[in-house]
């Protein structure tokens, strides 16, 4: 394999094992009347796509109000559906025309990709357990690890560079791509071939159907409660109201999304709504249209309220710190987040795969775009976030 070696040796401190790849697919959603997801996509085109049932956004803005920087969703399925025609990818033509575009958030899925994401918005997904990232060059990097997966007893840890997946390289492939790779059926395996610290090493993984708690709850000295969101997945919006009504009588609230990749829109407003009694939580445009979301009414409104963030904080975390910051109903600490406030749309292609294509995007209640710009937290705090949350906590007076 070019620019591999032929044989990559294990270091001393790696455990041999079976290993869970979670490689999260992060997106930002739409609304909960429409019934969105919040990724990227487009709607159909005149007898070429059809468009899917809508889990996170829906049809996307015409060429003459299509965001800058973003694919046309014409154009998109109008490739797939020559390529196709002529006995071709239509994945591969649709992705070409996705790269031109300049969408950032744009991608190509085919089927069982696609299927994928339901499984990971349910918060269940079959794979080797790893989080991983884009690092400079194109390098594909471990970003976190399944604590007690398969992955963490091998000792696979943060840092770790992925350079191939059963012989293929994957330096310079969208995260989307490596995904793929990794995914599969489980109880099949899957060799690694990484690095760390300049060594290479090779770890024989078997792929397992694994499942997470997006939302776990914890108590601190001094009356706090720490509710910490992994994800937005289904059911989490609830969880977390659960968690508030649960919380101790008089206790001081820290909510932490540190890390959280985002997941479904709808979720983060539920959650919300565990914060607010009612009241505006974003607005999105899709085609020119503004649109808005809502919390529900009866959440507590009363007790001190931290929300920890940091550069891992995305999309729809983004827009529930977003609302609570412009809302005046917590303080945010941490650091400044990612920064993906787009809207995307997934329509179906005519060989079947999916394109996500961008086509708006969010703003705060105060009118902030996050775009690009992420949310700037109130206290600044890198190491010992958690810390100094406690002692902002602690000069928060309870409501009345």
């Amino acid at each position: 394999m070019p620019g591999l070696p032929a044989r990559c040796p294990r270091p001393r401190d790696l455990r041999r094992g079976a290993v869970l790849t979670w490689v999260f697919l992060v997106a930002v959603g739409a609304a909960a009347s429409t019934g969105c997801w919040d990724r990227t996509g487009a709607a159909a085109t005149a007898g070429s796509a059809a468009v899917l049932p809508s889990v996170r956004t829906s049809a996307p803005a015409p060429q003459a109000s299509r965001p800058a920087g973003t694919a046309d969703r014409e154009a998109v399925a109008r490739a797939a559906a020559e390529a196709v025609a002529e006995g071709k990818s239509g994945k591969k033509a649709a992705q070409e025309v996705v790269s031109r575009s300049g969408d950032r958030w744009g991608a190509v899925y085919d089927q069982g990709e696609y299927a994928a994401f339901a499984e990971d918005l349910d918060g269940r997904w079959t794979g080797v357990g790893l989080w991983a990232g884009r690092g400079r060059g194109g390098r594909v990097e471990v970003e976190r690890v399944q604590p007690g997966g398969p992955a963490a007893r091998a000792g696979l840890r943060a840092g770790d560079r992925l350079l191939s997946v059963d012989g293929q390289a994957v330096t310079g492939l969208a995260v989307a791509d490596v995904v793929a790779l990794l995914r599969g059926a489980a109880g099949t395996p899957a060799v690694l071939c990484l690095s760390r610290d300049g060594a290479d090493f090779t770890e024989t993984l078997r792929r397992e159907q694994l499942r997470a708690e997006p939302v776990t709850v914890r108590e601190l000295p001094g009356g706090i409660t720490v509710i910490k969101v992994a994800s937005f997945t289904r059911g989490s919006g609830e969880r977390v109201r659960a968690a508030v009504r649960a919380a101790p009588a008089g206790a001081r609230l820290m909510l932490d999304l540190r890390g959280n990749p985002g997941g479904l829109v709808t979720e983060a407003v539920t959650a919300a709504s565990a914060f607010l009694d009612g009241g505006l939580v974003a607005t999105y445009d899709v085609r020119g249209t503004q649109r808005a979301l809502y919390a529900a009414r009866g959440g507590d409104t009363t007790r001190p309220l931290v929300a920890l963030v940091d550069s891992g904080t995305m999309s729809a975390a983004e827009l529930l710190t977003g609302a609570l910051q412009d809302r005046g109903r917590a303080v945010a600490v941490g650091t400044r987040t990612f920064g993906k406030g787009s809207v995307q749309m997934p329509t179906r292609l005519p060989d079947g795969s999916v394109a996500e294509l961008t086509v708006g995007t969010y703003r705060t209640p105060g009118g902030r775009s996050l775009d690009g710009a992420g949310i700037t937290p109130d206290v600044p705090a890198d190491e010992g976030a958690e810390e100094r949350a406690r002692t902002v906590l602690g000069g928060l007076g309870v409501g009345p």
